[in-house]
C-alpha cells in the first residue's frame, strides 16, 4: 500500500506566487506607485499653480462651523475645503492619467489591431459545409463520365452490371 505525500505548505504558497497572475499583479503595483510620482509632482507643480491663479492653492483652510463657536476644539465644525480639495485632486489625476496614458495606449492598440487585421485580410477564410462539398464531388464526377452519362443502371444497388 503506497501513500502518496500531501504538498508541503511552501509548495503551495510558491505555486501560488508562480501563478502568472500574482506576477503581473505585483508588476502592476510596483508600476502604479512609480506613476502615481509622476501623477503628483505633475499636479503638484503645473495643475495646483494654475488652479492657485485662479484663486487658492490651499483649500483645506475652508470650513464651515454648525454651532456658535469654533475656536480651538469645541463646536462642529465641517471641513467642506478639504472635501473639495480631494475631490478636485481626483478629477484632475483621473484626467491626466486618462489623456496622458488610456486614450494614447487606446489609440495604439487600435492602430495595432488594424494593422494584423489588414494583414489578415488577404487569408480571407471560406467556411464550406459537408453539404456543399459532397455536390463539388458529385458535379466534378459526373463532369469526368461525359455528356452521354444517364446515371447508374438499375441492375444492382451499386450500378455494377
Amino acid at each position: 500500500m503506497s501513500e502518496k505525500k500531501q504538498p508541503s505548505v511552501w509548495q503551495g504558497f510558491k505555486a501560488f506566487l508562480m501563478r502568472g497572475n500574482v506576477v503581473d499583479l505585483a508588476v502592476a503595483v510596483v508600476i502604479g506607485a512609480a506613476f502615481t510620482n509622476i501623477v503628483n509632482s505633475l499636479v503638484k507643480g503645473i495643475i495646483n499653480p494654475l488652479v492657485g491663479a485662479i484663486g487658492t492653492q490651499n483649500l483645506d483652510a475652508y470650513s464651515s462651523c454648525l454651532s456658535e463657536s469654533c475656536k480651538g476644539n469645541q463646536g462642529i465644525q465641517l471641513l467642506w475645503g478639504s472635501v473639495l480639495g480631494a475631490t478636485l485632486t481626483f478629477l484632475i489625476t483621473g484626467a491626466v492619467v486618462y489623456f496622458l496614458m488610456v486614450l494614447p495606449m487606446s489609440k495604439y492598440l487600435a492602430r495595432q489591431e488594424a494593422r494584423r487585421k489588414a494583414r489578415q485580410g488577404t487569408h480571407e477564410v471560406i467556411e464550406v459545409t459537408e453539404l456543399e462539398v459532397l455536390k463539388e464531388i458529385r458535379d466534378a464526377l459526373v463532369a469526368q463520365r461525359g455528356p452521354g452519362y444517364n446515371g447508374p443502371s438499375h441492375r444492382g444497388y451499386d450500378g455494377r452490371q
